[in-house]
């Protein structure tokens, strides 16, 4: 295999994606994983909040990450993060199977998950999210 070049890495197509069947909405929703920045950024929201309770930091965490991995056909994001708590509203099973393929299509592992989720006061780890 050929080295690539900056060009070659820079233009690669490399999106990831999933059609996700979702018969309770009627439908399937596209989960396509984040980008190297949107990853960091989505990271650093919940470490800000390092010093919360854990209820606090971890409260609808599925959604939030969802609203992110959620596109359209043409690959836009349906959701803003603004939407997150409306769409944490929805059925927890349905959420849960849509965060599976987000999560590891933005090549995140449960350890990154839990370590977003310990609680830096106790030093305990509050537990895991998982799909």
């Amino acid at each position: 295999m050929a080295l690539l070049s900056k060009s070659d890495m820079l233009n690669a197509d490399d999106r990831e994606y999933e059609d996700v069947p979702v018969p309770e909405w009627g439908g399937s929703v596209r989960i396509m994983g984040m980008r190297g920045a949107e990853r960091d950024a989505f990271e650093a929201d919940q470490y800000a909040k390092k010093d919360a309770p854990i209820s606090q930091r971890m409260a609808n965490f599925r959604a939030k990450l969802l609203v992110r991995c959620i596109v359209d056909e043409d690959f836009n994001r349906v959701y803003s993060d603004k939407d997150a708590e409306a769409l944490g509203k929805k059925n927890a099973s349905v959420l849960s199977r849509l965060f599976e393929p987000a999560q590891r299509l933005s090549g995140m592992t449960r350890e990154d998950v839990d370590e977003m989720s310990k609680n830096s006061e106790t030093g305990q780890n509050g537990g895991s999210i998982s799909g």
